[in-house]
Formats: C-alpha cells, sequence, structure tokens
C-alpha cells in the first residue's frame, strides 16, 4: 500500500484524504479478518505473529501509518488512526504490538521532539519496518509515573558536544527482543526549577552496554514480546540527545503517552467489538434444552450491555481523537477515553465468556484468548488509577483556576 496523496491540511499535520483513507481502512479490514483470524491460534500457540504476516504488515505501510508522508509513513492523523486501531483490534493484539510502538510512543517522540538529522536518521527506516523502535521508560519504581525514574544520564567532557553514559534497568519494554533502536528515558538532574530533569535519548540496540532480557512469560498477548532492558555505561553522542535538550523528556513522554492512550482505548474498543460478535454468534446457535441460548432473556440482556458498552466507547474514542486534533482537550479526554473502554472491554470481554458458559473457558476459544488479552490494557501506558488521577485532578484544577479568575 503506497502512502495517499496529499488532500488537505490540519493542525500541523498533512492529512490523507477521507477517499484514499477508506481504501486504506478496508484493506486493513480485509487484512485483519481473511489473514490475520483465521491464524490467531498458531499465533498463541508459537508465541509469535508468522513471518509472512509481518511482512505483509510492512508491505502495506502498517509500520508506518502514524509516520508523516516526508519521512515514508502514510501520514494518518489521530481521528484515522483510531479507526484503524478499531480493526486491529479485533484480532490478536500482538498483531498491533509488532508495529505500535513504531506508530505510537517510541515514533511520535521523534516526530514530535526530534531534531531534523535524528528525523532524517531514523523515520524512514522506522515508518517503512525496517526498524524496530521501542520505548523504554518504565522502570522497577517508575511505571505510570515517569516522575520517578532512577535511570540516570551524565555527561562526560567538557566540551560542547560531550558524550552521554546511561545506566539504568528497564522492565516490561514492548519489541525489546526484536528492537533495534530503543527510545530511552533517563534522568540528568533532580528536577528543580528548570524543569523535571529527565531527558530522552536514542540508543541503537547494538550499543555497548545495552542488555535485552529474556523474553516475559504474560498472562496473555502471547506474539506480543516485552522485556527487561539492561543499560550498563551505555555511551552515546550527544547527537543522541532527542531535540538537543535535557529537558524535553518528561514533556515527550507525557505527549506521546497521551496520544497513545487514545489509541489503547480504540484498540480496546475494537476487542470488545469481537467478543460481543462472538458472543452474538454462539448465542444464536447453541442450544439448552433444545431452545438456543439467545432466545432466553438473561442473555439477551448480557448482549444487550456489551452492545451497549461497545457503541459508547466508540462514540467516546472519535470524540477524543476530534478533541486531540483541534487541540481542545489532549490530557482529560485521552485519560477518559482509556480508562472507559479498556474497563468496558474488560467487562464485555468476561460477560463474553459467562454467554459462553463452560466451553468459553477453554483454549482455542477465542472469547478465552480475548479475556486474557485485554486485561493488560487497564494497565499500560497508565493505569485504571492513574486516569482517574488525571481526569479527577484536572477537573478540581480546573474549578480552582475558574475560581481565582472570577475575583
Amino acid at each position: 500500500m503506497a502512502p495517499a496523496e496529499v488532500s488537505a491540511t490540519e493542525v500541523n499535520a498533512t492529512e490523507v484524504s477521507a477517499e484514499d483513507f477508506q481504501a486504506i481502512l478496508a484493506a486493513t479490514r480485509q487484512f485483519v479478518r481473511t489473514a490475520v483470524v483465521p491464524r490467531e491460534q498458531e499465533i498463541l500457540a508459537t508465541d509469535q505473529v508468522p513471518d509472512d504476516l509481518r511482512e505483509q504488515a510492512k508491505s502495506m505501510g502498517l509500520f508506518g501509518y502514524a509516520i508523516p508522508q516526508e519521512w515514508g509513513g502514510l501520514g494518518l492523523n489521530l481521528a484515522q488512526d483510531v479507526e484503524l486501531a478499531m480493526e486491529l483490534g479485533y484480532t490478536s493484539l500482538a498483531l498491533r504490538s509488532m508495529f505500535g510502538t513504531n506508530n505510537g510512543i517510541a515514533g511520535q517522540v521523534l516526530v514530535g521532539y526530534g531534531t531534523d538529522e535524528q528525523k532524517k536518521t531514523w523515520l524512514e527506516g522506522i515508518a517503512s519496518g525496517d526498524v524496530v523502535a521501542s520505548f523504554a521508560l518504565t522502570e522497577p519504581g517508575a511505571g505510570s509515573n515517569p516522575s520517578g525514574l532512577r535511570s540516570k544520564a551524565v555527561r562526560d567532557g567538557d566540551g560542547p558536544e560531550p558524550d552521554w553514559i546511561i545506566n539504568g534497568q528497564k522492565r516490561f519494554i514492548t519489541n525489546a527482543p526484536n528492537a533495534d533502536l530503543f527510545v530511552t528515558f533517563a534522568r540528568t538532574r533532580p528536577a528543580d526549577a528548570l524543569g523535571a530533569g529527565i531527558a530522552v535519548f536514542l540508543v541503537p540496540a547494538d550499543t555497548a552496554g545495552v542488555e535485552v532480557g529474556a523474553k516475559d512469560k504474560k498472562m496473555g498477548q502471547e506474539g506480543a514480546w516485552t522485556a527487561d532492558v539492561n543499560f550498563t555505561d551505555v555511551r552515546v553522542p550527544n547527537s543522541a540527545l532527542v531535540g538537543g535538550s535535557e529537558d524535553i523528556g518528561y514533556r515527550a513522554a507525557m505527549t506521546s503517552l497521551a496520544r497513545g492512550r487514545v489509541h489503547i482505548a480504540a484498540l480496546a474498543v475494537g476487542a470488545a467489538q469481537r467478543a460481543l460478535d462472538e458472543s452474538v454468534a454462539y448465542a444464536a446457535t447453541a442450544t439448552q434444552g433444545g431452545t438456543p441460548i439467545g432466545e432466553f432473556q438473561l442473555v439477551q440482556a448480557m448482549l444487550a450491555d456489551q452492545q451497549t458498552g461497545v457503541m459508547a466507547g466508540r462514540a467516546l474514542v472519535r470524540d477524543t481523537a476530534q478533541q486531540w486534533i483541534t487541540e481542545q482537550d489532549r490530557r482529560l479526554a485521552p485519560s477518559a477515553a482509556k480508562l472507559f473502554c479498556t474497563e468496558m472491554a474488560g467487562k464485555v470481554a468476561d460477560l463474553a465468556v459467562q454467554i459462553h458458559g463452560g466451553s468459553g473457558y477453554m483454549r482455542e476459544v477465542p472469547v478465552e484468548r480475548i479475556y486474557r488479552d485485554v486485561r493488560l490494557l487497564r494497565l499500560y501506558e497508565g493505569t485504571s488509577e492513574i486516569q482517574r488521577l488525571i481526569i479527577g485532578g484536572g477537573l478540581v484544577k480546573a474549578a480552582q483556576k475558574a475560581q481565582k479568575a472570577q475575583k
């Protein structure tokens, strides 16, 4: 799939036309439903997305759908991103995980904050899928809130372009086992009046001192690889400092995570839609005492709750994406969308297992995999608890600011 032609402009971005986007969306939907869904059990059993599916995703431009066209990506805006994410969420979440960090939390750090030279060096490879980028933020003592970061970067030399030495441990890093580039966050000084003291560095995976641990054994999302990454006296040049500033890291992390939350919310809607579809199909055909269980009112009530949740989540995601594009709300709305949609997906998946009865608890039944896969969505890129703090705290601060303005 070639990048769509330019048709219009939006806030700080080139927009793909509605017609071109519909073609991209249709191709993605066909790929997911005809090529990936039939091989979900293979992905689960082997804990790996097959190479031929990876190559198809690369040829379709999926490794760079959110990377600007000038750097070889498709250039989708966030409103288009979420529509794509709802299709990708319909199957094994390992598929999306293959290219999620390239388009999302890792790639967007470069898109939003990288120097021209850094973009020129890395973005085309990221967009094509020849470079796998990992977002190395989470640590044993710093997850949803990066202010607790312990990894350190210190200057080595007094010249205008000193090297940096990075030490620290990162945990649960997506795509770490096959990453080519780690977008690495490290503290350069304690937080002070000048800023958070957190910088972000571009660290090639083959740099001396970078050590990737064994693949994590997780509850679900087979095929989506995560691992610890250790940095021991890792030396990088000053040109690896994103944006050329020590104080970009915290802002870059927060912005990238907020945008990513909207994407994850959409992914949750897609997974919930699949769980609903499986539930409806099962209820319409499975019988109890000779009667299809879908004719029982209590089963219908569960289906109704699933449908309502999916519809509400889809509407919320679309509205939130539009608010992001117009810059109306890039903080509370993303958190609200992620909170509602990921919690909703968990409830829909739970109901799907209930509707399937004992069958729903068996491996090789799609709803059993979905039940395990979506549990992670409420944890990464900010737990549900963190989202509640962001939303609640933001509302109170806004009210206090308004009250002060009236005095």
